[in-house]
């Protein structure tokens, strides 16, 4: 099995402009082939939205199980899943567990635009994320990146809210959400079933409905 990396901190103000980053997905995206429809255009599977795809269609050229500072929790209303979106909040007690996919600085830029339901067209600026560790494009609910390190000297950044875990109503995810992050995390493969059981059924909002054994259950039915 792989063993999790952690992300160093402290970064020099040149990594901003490295010509990769590590995307750290915590939700959907941590499917290579749901990725792949951000990178290729395409609607995925079970989902009403088609995404127009990067300016660049390379796809990752390495992905890598990964343990970030903070935690995965649950709040808001997902249109495609109901129930619950997955956000990140780096100051609350965790881990949050993740997949890091290695891509162009501007594919991220991409990615990052399709999440805010505009069309990729220019590159962003990193250097406030990678000097301060984030920074807010926007009100919405992807539009502030993180950066809590860098693996090889290659920023991880991530997207999620504008506001702490503390300032919104947690929410219930839904079943089918909650196999797909359980499949996206095995997927990985560091770790077993058991453990990501463990670790879904306690994330803020999930804890509470979801127990390790209901969770385990969607992993493996039989």
């Amino acid at each position: 099995m792989p063993e999790p990396r952690r992300p160093a901190p402290g970064l020099p103000r040149e990594a901003a402009t490295h010509p990769y980053v590590w995307y750290a997905a915590y939700g959907s995206n941590m499917h290579l082939a749901r990725l792949l429809h951000y990178i290729d255009g395409g609607r995925p599977p079970g989902s009403a939205r088609s995404y127009p795809g990067c300016r660049d269609r390379t796809p990752p050229a390495r992905s890598v199980p990964v343990v970030l500072p903070g935690a995965v929790y649950f709040a808001t209303e997902s249109a495609v899943w109901t129930g619950g979106r997955g956000f990140y909040d780096p100051a609350a007690r965790g881990p949050a567990l993740a997949c890091a996919h290695l891509i162009t600085a501007g594919q991220f830029a991409d990615i990052a635009a399709q999440e805010m339901y505009r069309e990729p067209e220019s590159d962003l600026d990193l250097t406030e994320a990678v000097t301060l560790g984030r920074s807010e494009l926007g009100p919405g609910r992807y539009e502030t990146l993180v950066c809590p390190g860098a693996l090889d000297g290659v920023p991880v950044l991530t997207l999620t809210a504008p506001w702490r875990m503390t300032e919104v109503a947690l929410r219930e995810p839904s079943a089918p959400y909650v196999q797909h992050l359980a499949a996206g995390l095995a997927e990985t493969g560091a770790w077993r079933p058991a453990e990501i059981a463990a670790y879904l059924g306690t994330c803020p909002g999930a804890a509470g409905h979801w127990t390790t054994d209901a969770v385990l259950a969607l992993i493996d039915p039989d």
